[in-house]
């Protein structure tokens, strides 16, 4: 397990050893820039929070100023509360193109008092179909909860409060993608999605309850950002490697198992590698390493 296809660690890891740590101190007018929706997204508590709203006539969505290539990102969020039927809150990770990559957290709407579903992908190579979907064991509008994404050259882990939800690990020996040479931004939006969303568009958006919002805070991302087709993980910079550069050789410890076993034993309610009526000419590659 010294190498994975394609990729050499031993010429990488000097130049982990001295990553610098990006946007630390959470500041939205800092990382982020809102993209579209005519200020229905605001950046408001001088930077402190984010928040995106949808009406009848439109959504709204930002991405982050730096684009990235490995990291640990958080992000605090607080998603729309009662009912949020038809609505997709989406933050993800993306690069460009048509052979693009992206690790993805949506969050489907639903009637008052019924469970959001928490829906994950990955795409490697512009190649998805990778869904899980997870229920919430807590209420997600009532709060603030951090969701983060761990992203390293040998997997990824979803996470919920410090909780994995999921892993998904660099399986190029067998042939399949795994995001590791595209940089890629951040990305959130709150829009409609009510032909598709909710009970499989059965439910459709009230809108006699919009103005629909989500709110942002304390993001950080403890992370290699790319600029001008370079990384700003250095090996001339080795100050608080054991700490900063932790996340790039991370991996889940038995307790960690064990927490994604809980979650993924209780709260998983879809699983594309337990889908054969998807997949008739056989589950992909991956589904069949343990």
């Amino acid at each position: 397990m010294g190498s994975i296809s394609g990729f050499n660690f031993t010429l990488l890891m000097p130049l982990v050893i001295g990553c610098l740590m990006a946007a630390s101190a959470s500041n939205f007018y800092q990382d982020f820039d809102i993209t579209w929706g005519d200020a229905r997204g605001k950046i408001v508590n001088n930077g402190e929070v984010l928040t995106l709203s949808l009406d009848k006539a439109s959504g709204s969505g930002f991405q982050s100023k730096n684009e990235y290539l490995f990291g640990q990102i958080d992000m605090q969020l607080k998603l729309v509360s009662g009912n949020s039927a038809g609505t997709v809150t989406a933050y993800y990770l993306s690069s460009k193109g048509s052979t693009w990559d992206e690790i993805d957290f949506e969050f489907l709407g639903n009637l008052s008092g019924d469970p959001y579903i928490l829906h994950t992908n990955v795409f490697g190579q512009g190649k998805g179909n990778r869904e899980q979907q997870f229920y919430l064991w807590f209420d997600p509008t009532a709060d603030f909860h951090t969701y983060s994404i761990l992203w390293n050259p040998q997997r990824i882990i979803f996470s919920v409060d410090g909780t994995p939800i999921r892993e998904f690990k660099n399986m190029e020996s067998i042939g399949v993608p795994f995001p590791k040479n595209q940089p890629m931004r951040i990305y959130s939006s709150l829009w409609n999605a009510d032909d598709w969303a909710t009970r499989g568009g059965l439910v459709k958006t009230d809108w006699t309850q919009a103005p629909f919002t989500a709110s942002y805070r304390n993001f950080n991302a403890n992370a290699c950002v790319w600029s001008n087709g370079a990384s700003s993980c250095k090996s001339n910079s080795p100050t608080s490697a054991s700490t900063n550069s932790a996340w790039f050789s991370e991996e889940l410890d038995s307790t960690s198992q064990q927490r994604l076993q809980w979650v993924q034993k209780n709260y998983m309610i879809y699983n594309y590698c337990t889908d054969a009526k998807r997949f008739p000419q056989g589950l992909p590659p991956e589904c069949n390493m343990s």
